[in-house]
């Protein structure tokens, strides 16, 4: 999948939009049916059931199996964060690039456990996109360029795909996307990230209103992203596309991959079918997000880690639904009366 060579690069995304494709309904029946001669009561495996269903539509497999899963974590810096938006300094960017792939963060364990792959794709850590107080975060080439970025994650036969994401000051661009998507008060889409002080999250109210008030209006959900996102957020909003493109079901994870899902939304409330949000994050305006949306996490520990962290943590739920529906036996096949007889 490429984007081609045009005058206007966002025409090559909306294309992309408007042609993803919808479940596959023979799969999903196929399932339905294989699951009412399952050695179990009907339903009584609740919302496994419901994932093992989603795994079929949205694989296009009858019988559906996660054998290459993967969390993607997309890492990159932000200007806006020498605003004092956040409570650690841009340096803990390399600093935690260097730590995911010396093994040491928490996605590197729950990844392990899991027996989930992962990767990190580092969109240039050491330049931070302009201030979006003052400045639009990318051009429309950048822009587009770094979508279809995120959408190279999917190389290699991967089955499932795990949003993450790392970058100092991105709650900040989040809480700016969001706000410039669905309106309202900077209040309404901040909080406390990394676990600013009081005084910090007044910086963050006023950076995120600094920055939608340039957008003048702007309702453009693409222009919204280049404007007042962040690399990070453009390659997952690829990412997500590429995945309905591609038939590979999707894993959101918290607030901020939940911002670039929310662009995706934007752009066609069908467009997001294929994810599956793994929990609700301790960030409120995530659950703002999740309501406007219409959407429910399969999660709520109140986790605000990133990483990919909540997401990963789903990815096992999801592989045993999987299993669980592929393996088990039917009721002719282990000589097991069932409730008709």
């Amino acid at each position: 999948m490429s984007l081609s060579e045009s005058a206007l690069p966002f025409d090559d995304i909306r294309n992309l939009v408007q042609s993803m494709p919808g479940p596959d309904e023979g799969a999903l029946a196929a399932v339905r049916a294989r699951d009412a001669q399952l050695t179990k009561p009907a339903g009584s495996l609740g919302q496994l059931e419901e994932i093992a269903e989603w795994l079929a539509a949205w694989s296009g497999n009858e019988k559906p199996k996660v054998t290459r899963p993967l969390v993607a974590i997309f890492a990159t810096a932000h200007g806006v964060a020498d605003q004092g938006v956040s409570a650690f300094p841009s340096s803990v960017n390399r600093q935690m690039v260097e730590n995911f792939a010396a093994g040491g963060a928490a996605i590197n364990q729950i990844c392990r456990s899991n027996d989930v792959g992962l990767k990190v794709f580092d969109l240039a850590v050491e330049m931070p996109t302009p201030s979006i107080t003052e400045e639009d975060a990318m051009d429309e080439a950048h822009c587009a360029a770094t979508m279809a970025y995120g959408m190279e994650a999917l190389a290699g036969g991967i089955d499932l795909i795990c949003l993450g994401e790392m970058g100092i000051g991105n709650t900040t661009v989040a809480a700016a996307v969001l706000n410039g998507l669905f309106g309202g008060s900077a209040e309404d889409w901040i909080g406390r990230g990394t676990g600013v002080d009081d005084e910090g999250l007044a910086r963050k109210r006023a950076a995120v209103e600094a920055a939608v008030a340039r957008l003048n209006g702007e309702k453009d959900p693409l222009e919204i992203l280049r404007r007042v996102g962040g690399r990070e957020i453009a390659a997952m909003v690829g990412l997500i596309i590429a995945a309905r493109l591609q038939r590979v079901p999707l894993i959101i994870d918290g607030f901020v991959t939940t911002a670039a899902a929310a662009v995706v939304y934007a752009m066609d409330p069908g467009g997001l079918d294929h994810c599956l949000f793994a929990h609700v994050s301790a960030e409120a305006a995530h659950r703002r997000t999740l309501d406007l949306m219409e959407k429910s996490a399969l999660l709520d520990f109140g986790m605000r880690l990133g990483e990919g962290s909540g997401a990963a943590v789903a990815a096992g739920i999801v592989k045993a639904a999987a299993e669980m529906h592929s393996g088990m036996a039917t009721f002719a096949d282990a000589g097991v009366a069932s409730k008709d007889g």
